[in-house]
């Protein structure tokens, strides 16, 4: 089971606490840990995090640098854990414009994991669905650029962040906003969507449960048409 979770409402939750935001991002960070690890035993094999938008570069510059020290320090603290716990790690979007430093310990985390065949954690960074979609397609023409070879659906997503991943069965949204927010557009065609009102920081293992649960209780048909029963 693949998924995907977009994690909002950590300066909210700051906020109504009479807190300066980045204390927000600092508790979402603990969140990650736990649901990270949760994930692993409840047999999620996937498990995509939505850490920071194309959009997020108009935030703040404080809370910017902010967000790229937390994604470097748990990177660096936590590696080896992930390893020890066979978890795989893996990043969405791009990387020109992100700080070497915070690069290098993408490239770094990535090395250390890549023989782990348990969980597969991506961690979604200056990604943009619109973005990827184009990224990909510019990909395929420059592989291409000497042939009249068409793109396809199966071709497009081998140029795609997620390569020879699933799509998410399950993308779970907090903070209460009902919307996509230029999420994995191309990936969630089939997705279940679950929007809940849970700030991030307060987000649970339980809440993580009862959402799993609620799709397994779904009848995916995918188009088609329920058979029924003679």
């Amino acid at each position: 089971m693949h998924v995907a979770i977009i994690m909002d409402g950590n300066g909210r939750w700051a906020e109504s606490r009479g807190l300066h935001r980045i204390c927000g991002h600092k508790e979402g960070a603990k969140r990650v840990e736990e649901i990270v690890r949760y994930a692993s035993t409840v047999g999620i094999t996937n498990l995509t995090l939505y850490a920071f938008s194309t959009e997020n570069w108009q935030r703040p510059s404080l809370e910017i640098q902010t967000l790229f020290q937390l994604i470097k320090l748990y990177l660096r603290k936590k590696v080896h854990v992930l390893k020890l716990e066979n978890v795989k790690i893996s990043f969405m979007g791009r990387r020109d414009q992100l700080p070497k430093s915070v690069v290098t310990e993408m490239h770094s985390s990535e090395a250390a994991t890549q023989k782990c065949t348990g969980l597969q954690l991506n961690i979604a960074v200056d990604y943009g669905g619109r973005d990827e979609i184009l990224r990909a397609v510019n990909k395929f023409m420059c592989a291409n650029i000497a042939t009249s070879s068409k793109i396809d659906e199966a071709t497009l997503r081998k140029y795609s962040d997620l390569k020879d991943q699933p799509d998410p069965d399950l993308i779970i949204r907090t903070g209460g906003d009902q919307r996509l927010s230029n999420f994995m557009l191309w990936h969630a065609a089939y997705s279940e969507l679950s929007f809940v009102d849970t700030l991030w920081p307060d987000f649970s293992v339980q809440e993580l449960s009862s959402a799993m649960k609620s799709f397994d209780a779904q009848n995916r048909r995918f188009g088609t048409i329920p058979q029924v029963a003679e």
